[in-house]
């Protein structure tokens, strides 16, 4: 279950659930006190974004105030009365724009909508005061425009929050299964004493015995992460420019750094419960420390010293230097080197590791 099937099932969850790129038809609602054929264009074009669904019209400011407490709405605008004399009377009148970022990535989606509605609706009645002034085309834009901005979205154009987030998310709940699943190995022959078995088997060798039970697990959880990444970059098309053979070795490199990440914290702590506790605590931090929604090098110092020691953000930077764009893998060569090292790092306590096959006694 935990090798294989949960594994694809994170796959499909994240994936599925971000399967438009990017939320859609979030509720807003307006307050609209000037009733005008003005602002009544104004809510019909927020109503018209991607982002923004106009859902409800309020009386009153704290009507859809407590719309928003309630979780009812996300945000709504607020056009009070005469807003459309001033407007035509170029007297500069306040509309306002109330929105809630309990939700960041809610919140700046329907900021940005708000704000991009306001400013075309006014640029449109001012080109109109302006034309009806006799000023000619080529003359209103610079007026109402001074600075053309040319925007370019390296990386995502789309702003595809399923390419974005579901790298990170679906190789970080994989490698949390792969985290527990080493020492539970180990774990589960000391529990059931068939650990001095084990190292009969291995002719009382520890690394024969540790190469004996984690290669099927290494075979498996690469035939995993192949049908996971055949999944996201070919048959959903997630942006790899770096190439085939580059995925492939990101994916091993991923599984035995993983692997010898745990198989090193049962080294240390050759016991089932404690070696999976911190093995989860780790997987879960990870979360937090690979950098995608919190960029690494704006944490504190010891935070960005302490990231080093997550195979996760090795991950997350080799993909985004060599898969995503398509950087030579000798820019991300200490990232390489770390998933390396992590998987030969148990190779120092295969000693430790044997002595407590054959002498560890379980208690419950």
């Amino acid at each position: 279950m935990c090798m294989v099937v949960m594994p694809c099932l994170c796959a499909m969850f994240f994936t599925t659930l971000m399967e438009s790129g990017q939320p859609m038809d979030m509720p807003v609602g307006v307050v609209d006190n000037d009733n005008t054929t003005t602002t009544r264009k104004l809510t019909r074009m927020l109503d018209s974004f991607q982002s923004s669904k106009v859902v409800a019209h309020y009386p009153s400011v704290d009507d859809a105030r407590h719309a928003i407490q309630t979780g009812e709405i996300y945000g709504f605008m607020y056009f009070p009365k005469h807003t459309t004399d001033n407007l035509l009377a170029s007297r500069q009148p306040k509309i306002s724009f109330y929105y809630s970022n309990t939700s960041l990535t809610a919140g700046a989606l329907i900021f940005k909508d708000m704000k991009t509605m306001a400013s075309l609706g006014s640029a449109g009645v001012g080109q109109a005061t302006l034309q009806a002034k006799g000023f000619r085309p080529e003359l209103i834009m610079p007026v109402l425009q001074p600075i053309s901005v040319d925007l370019h979205m390296i990386g995502n154009p789309w702003v595809n929050y399923n390419m974005y987030l579901s790298m990170m998310l679906i190789p970080a709940c994989f490698l949390l299964f792969i985290f527990l699943l080493t020492p539970f190995c180990f774990g589960t022959e000391l529990k059931f004493g068939k650990s001095k078995q084990l190292m009969e088997a291995a002719g009382d060798n520890s690394l024969i015995a540790i190469l004996g039970k984690l290669i099927p697990h290494t075979i498996i959880f690469c035939i995993v992460m192949a049908g996971i990444m055949t999944y996201l970059f070919g048959y959903l098309h997630f942006p790899a420019p770096g190439g085939i053979w580059r995925i492939a070795l990101l994916g091993f490199l991923s599984v035995i750094g993983a692997q010898g990440f745990g198989l090193t914290i049962f080294g240390l702590i050759p016991a089932l419960r404690m070696s999976m506790s911190i093995c989860s605590l780790m997987g879960v931090l990870s979360f937090s420390m690979v950098g995608s929604a919190f960029p690494v090098f704006a944490m504190d110092a010891p935070l960005q010293a302490l990231s080093w020691l997550f195979p996760l953000r090795h991950y997350y930077i080799i993909y985004q230097l060599c898969v995503f764009n398509t950087y030579p893998l000798a820019d991300a060569l200490p990232h390489i080197l770390c998933l390396v090292g992590f998987a030969f790092m148990p190779y120092i306590l295969t000693k430790r590791i044997g002595d407590a096959m054959r002498h560890y006694d379980y208690i419950e």
